[in-house]
């Protein structure tokens, strides 16, 4: 399989349309798809994105601040003119006792730990 997967530190569970399996996964696993695959970063959270290109040693920022995810009429995941079955999710765990507003202005060392989700949607399974 050669489609593209999409990176992204949040997905809008209103857009799935269709079967999909959510399954925790590592940032390891995360490292292998992006090198086995072509990607796109759907990355939204600016105070983020900078940790996490370091993280993965590759550079997450997109074109635009706010990236909107959509469908395709295949009920599958569009983003600028790309189509997805397989999403990464990766986002922080911040240490405890931290305030949201602490969190808008996250430093590395404020970061317990980094937490992944993959997304995989069947092939041929719809809901009306």
């Amino acid at each position: 399989m050669n489609s593209p997967i999409l990176i992204s530190n949040s997905f809008p569970f209103s857009l799935i349309r269709r079967r999909v399996v959510v399954e925790p996964s590592t940032v390891p696993d995360l490292l292998t798809a992006m090198h086995a695959r072509p990607w796109v970063s759907a990355w939204g959270h600016q105070n983020t994105v900078d940790l996490a290109s370091k993280l993965l040693s590759a550079d997450l920022r997109t074109r635009i601040e706010k990236p909107t995810l959509t469908l395709q009429e295949t009920r599958l995941p569009q983003f600028e003119g790309n189509v997805f079955s397989e999403v990464w999710l990766l986002s922080i765990t911040p240490i405890d006792g931290l305030s949201r507003e602490e969190q808008r202005e996250i430093q590395p060392h404020q970061i317990k730990d980094w937490q992944v989700l993959r997304l995989v949607w069947e092939e041929t399974s719809t809901l009306s």
